[in-house]
This record gives structure tokens, sequence and C-alpha cells, in this order.
């Protein structure tokens, strides 16, 4: 193979089947032969700046196999297989990576926008930013646990809720019903929080203990009512409907917000003060936590509902990503 395809996109409704040349991996980077890719929502940020100036390749979510190594590698072997995620690895030398801050590497690419992503048959990537997929974990579901998977398991993590306590996850979507998982999973009493009530056995069966109707009443005023949040995933992309919350919270508890909302989240002061309680947010991870995060899921069953769909629909994928329509996640299959 001389070629390979890989989706161009200019904007939400241009996207181009190209052949492009296949090329070795630069030094300490590795080139992936592309098994999937999951359709994230944060894909619309990337292609929404592909019109500032040069298309994109989107996709942040890559599973495949290590099919070349560029020069200076020797902690990655030809037929391994990784994963690829949002952050395209850290450089090592920047300040926030010497105190250890790779989150915040100031040089770092972001996958699928500022470097080509897995809408595609092959993907390059650095070292740092490569994960271990666990064996007998499938590609088509390790796939969206590197992004979405990643940042609801690092935000129940930050929130310091010790096990046992009651955790909320509000919305019940990509982001929510992985993060009801994994706070099952973790031992917590869990809430799920949504509107209408049409999704109360589902979330049952993906671990809450207890369901909120945010249509019915005040969802703040049911979490006081259970006692108090030590933590609430915020997942919805709904300033608004996170504002009403920030009263749910037990004394010290953290409001962890992964879901990009445009209207501002509105809070009382002293409903800050008064419980000293705290609003956060939680930017995915490093790739030795999405490690972890992969090894967790495979140990506990945490599994994504996804939605498959072969490379050559991408378009397609995006728009139903889009729509929100999707159960729960979309998933291009590489083939």
């Amino acid at each position: 193979m001389s070629t390979y395809r890989a989706f161009e996109v200019t904007g939400p409704q241009d996207f181009t089947l190209v052949e492009r040349e296949l090329v070795p991996p630069s030094p300490r980077q590795v080139r992936v032969r592309v098994e999937a890719c999951g359709v994230c929502h944060t894909d619309a940020f990337s292609i929404g700046g592909a019109t500032a100036g040069r298309p994109v390749v989107p996709g942040h979510e890559v599973v495949g196999v290590i099919d070349a190594v560029g020069e200076g590698v020797t902690a990655w072997r030809v037929g391994e297989r990784v994963g690829i995620g949002f952050l395209g690895g850290h450089c090592g030398e920047c300040d926030r990576c010497r105190r250890g801050d790779f989150v915040n590497c100031s040089d770092q690419p972001q996958t699928g926008g500022q470097v080509e992503g897995g809408y595609a048959e092959y993907a390059y990537a650095r070292t740092s930013g490569l994960v271990r997929v666990p064996e007998g974990m499938s590609a088509v579901e390790a796939a969206p646990l590197l992004c979405a998977g990643l940042t609801v398991y690092n935000a129940l993590r930050a929130s310091g809720a010790p096990a046992g306590s009651l955790v909320a996850v509000q919305g019940i979507g990509g982001l929510g019903h992985l993060a009801l998982q994994y706070a099952s999973r973790l031992g917590h009493e869990v809430v799920a929080i949504a509107r209408g009530t049409d999704k109360a056995a589902q979330a049952a069966d993906l671990g809450a203990d207890h369901y909120v109707d945010s249509t019915d009443g005040d969802p703040g005023k049911a979490l006081r009512a259970l006692g108090g949040a030590a933590a609430i995933i915020a997942t919805a992309a709904h300033g608004g409907s996170m504002s009403a919350l920030v009263k749910g919270l037990a004394p010290h508890g953290v409001l962890a917000v992964v879901g990009a909302a445009a209207d501002p989240i509105q809070v009382s002061t002293t409903e800050l003060i008064f419980g000293a309680r705290t609003i956060t947010g939680v930017l995915t991870g490093s790739a030795i936590e999405n490690e972890d995060n992969l090894a967790f899921s495979a140990r506990r069953g945490v599994r994504p509902m996804v939605e498959v769909m072969p490379l050559d629909q991408a378009p397609e994928a995006f728009a139903h990503m889009m729509s929100g329509k999707a159960r729960f996640r979309v998933v291009l299959e590489v083939k």
C-alpha cells in the first residue's frame, strides 16, 4: 500500500474522501493502522475551526495497531494495539510537564484538529500520547472510552468523593451513560438526573440507585432530600441546568463540569461559601491515566453503548451524532 483513505473536512457539511500518501512516521512517532474511531461531540469544535484556513481529519477516539515506528522509538513495537485520545502527546519539556501536569502541556497537539485524527485508515501520533488497549477489549468498545470514558472517570476520581457516598450524574447521554457505570463500579450510591422519566429504567440498568426527573420540581432540592451529593458529574451541555444543582451538594461537595455549554453557570455566593462547595472543570486526562481507565473498564465491565457505522459513512455518522439521536456513542469501524 502506498496510499490510504482519509476524510478531509472543511465544515459540518463538507466531507471529502481523499487518498493520502502513506509515509514513514517522524522521529518519536508511530504510524497506526486504524481499526475504529469514535465520533465525539468535540469533533464539532475541530470541524468548526477548519474553515479558518485548512481542512482537518477529525477523530480523537482512535484505536488501531502500530504498523511502523519512527527513529528513537524503543518502548513501542509493531503489532501492538494502541489508542490515541484527544491529547496527542505531551512534550515533556515545558513548565507544566516538568511539574507533572501533562494534561496542561503547552506544546501538546489536539488529535483530530491540530494534527490529523482517526476518520482515516491510518493515523500518526507521538509516543507520549499512546494508550495500551487491554486484551479482550474490542476496538469498537475501547474507542469511546478514550475520551468520553476517561473524562467522566477522571471527574469522579478528582472529585474526592468517598466510597459509598452519594454521587449524582446529570444527563444520560454519551458521557452520562458511562458516568453512571463508573460511579456504580467505584462503590458510590448513584443518582441519575435527566429530563422526563423515559430513561429511568435504563438508568437503573446502568447502575443508578435513584432517579430524579429534573422537569418535576427542583433537582437540587431532590438531592438534598437524599442527604446531599458528595459529587455531581454534570454532563448535559446546558449551564442553566447545572446552576440548579449546586444547592444539592453536601458540604465540601464538588460540581464537576464535563459538558461544554454555551450559556454560563450562575450560582449564589452563599451556596458556595456556606458548605465550602466547589465548581470545577475537568479536561480528559493523560495517556497513562487513560491506560488506567481502560484497565479498570475491562476488569469491572464498563461498556459504552454504541452505534457502529463504516468509515465511508463518516459524514452521516457525524450528522447522526450532532442530531442528538444516537444511543449513545457513534463509532466508525475501519476495514
